[in-house]
């Protein structure tokens, strides 16, 4: 575990206590039970707001602390832990990061510190197909007049019924035909954007949002100051590392209600933590998850230095905690026997949530795939 400042430190003991007495699962299943579209509680968003966490990536001059995403990340780890629903990770990470990375001064200054306030809320819309595939953009941005013409749609968008606003993925063509893809900056009431809830097996606020000849002024184009290339990927690196802290908190929360089972379970008679098989593979799981925390660590502290090999270091990242989210998940239900499979039980939860995870901003196999692809192999 890296070693944490003093003000590191007590985000993530304020992150924790929080998270313990205010937001247990049984909150989580009263917010599914509930069956609300956004998919989450707005007192739940408020207390957040509150505590600040949805300023903590914004910088200081634009309202916000400007701690970075290792600290962000400490926050996420602890709402995993518990299922926590928001958009703080849509809104105040992805979205923050989009304006902080290729914003223009403008943009920044009138959206950054109103996504610190929580009354904003900007969210990514960029996969358009069954798998998160980057590359693969149909949605065009024509440039016309004063502006661009914008036409698609976008799939599970995080947090979308709720959005005031969505950072588009769209390829631009021109006269001199498809160019780059580029990223525009569209509200939520625009005219031409429509949006549909996505139900999926985890509970929480997807939608599909679609974009009809949705007329856009010059300035709602975002730019990396360095150039439009890789302004995507940029955001998309970003937002990846930072998913991985909160998939960790999901595992490693799945990793203790499973030590506990097997502390107290008896069975002819025994403790089965005794049971040297169980408790090998308790072990076992116990290394694979100090491993996925190295990896989680290293491409948070990658993407804060904007280091040369952060996309190598994302990319395993994103991989490992797949690979230990999706064993650990498995693990909780098989250790548990029948009750594992019940609703009543929590660990149902944490496997849906695990699957839907997985397929968020790229698969095992993608994620190994790209990163055999940086290394040249």
């Amino acid at each position: 575990m890296a070693a944490l400042n003093e003000e590191q430190q007590m985000i993530k003991d304020q992150a924790s206590a929080w998270v313990r007495e205010q937001a247990p699962v049984s909150s989580f299943r009263a917010m599914r039970d509930q069956g609300d579209e956004l998919a989450y509680f707005p007192e739940t968003w408020k207390a957040m707001t509150e505590m600040g966490w949805t300023g903590l990536l914004v910088p200081e001059a634009y309202g916000g602390a400007g701690l970075g995403y290792q600290t962000f990340g400490l926050v996420l780890e602890q709402l995993g832990r518990n299922l926590v629903a928001s958009p703080l990770f849509a809104s105040a990470l992805v979205g923050a990061t989009a304006l902080i990375q290729s914003g223009s001064e403008e943009q920044k200054q009138e959206i950054l510190p109103k996504i610190a306030e929580g009354s904003r809320l900007v969210v990514l819309a960029s996969d358009e197909g069954n798998r998160h595939n980057p590359e693969d953009q149909q949605s065009m941005a024509q440039s016309i007049p004063g502006g661009y013409r914008l036409q698609g749609e976008k799939r599970m968008v995080m947090e979308g019924m709720a959005a005031t606003d969505f950072v588009v993925s769209a390829r631009v063509a021109g006269e001199s035909g498809v160019d780059a893809i580029g990223l525009f900056l569209v509200a939520a009431d625009h005219s031409g954007v429509s949006r549909r809830a996505t139900k999926t097996m985890d509970s929480r606020g997807y939608a599909a949002v679609t974009f009809d000849d949705v007329e856009l002024m010059e300035a709602a184009r975002l730019s990396r100051a360095s150039g439009e290339v890789g302004a995507l990927d940029g955001l998309l690196m970003a937002a990846t590392a930072s998913l991985t802290a909160e998939m960790l908190g999901t595992a490693a929360a799945a990793f203790d209600m499973t030590l506990d089972y097997l502390k107290t379970r008896k069975q002819f008679g025994q403790i089965i933590g005794g049971f040297q098989s169980l408790g090998h593979r308790a072990a076992g799981l116990y290394s694979e998850m100090e491993l996925t925390r190295s990896c989680v660590e290293a491409a948070l502290k990658a993407i804060d230095d904007d280091a040369d090999n952060a996309a190598e270091l994302v990319a395993l990242a994103k991989c490992k905690t797949n690979l230990f989210l999706h064993e650990m998940s498995n693990q909780l239900i098989q250790i548990h026997g029948g009750i594992g499979m019940t609703d009543e039980f929590d660990a149902g939860f944490y496997l849906k949530r695990a699957r839907v995870l997985e397929m968020a901003f790229g698969t095992a196999s993608y994620h190994r795939d790209r990163y055999a692809a940086l290394l040249d192999f």
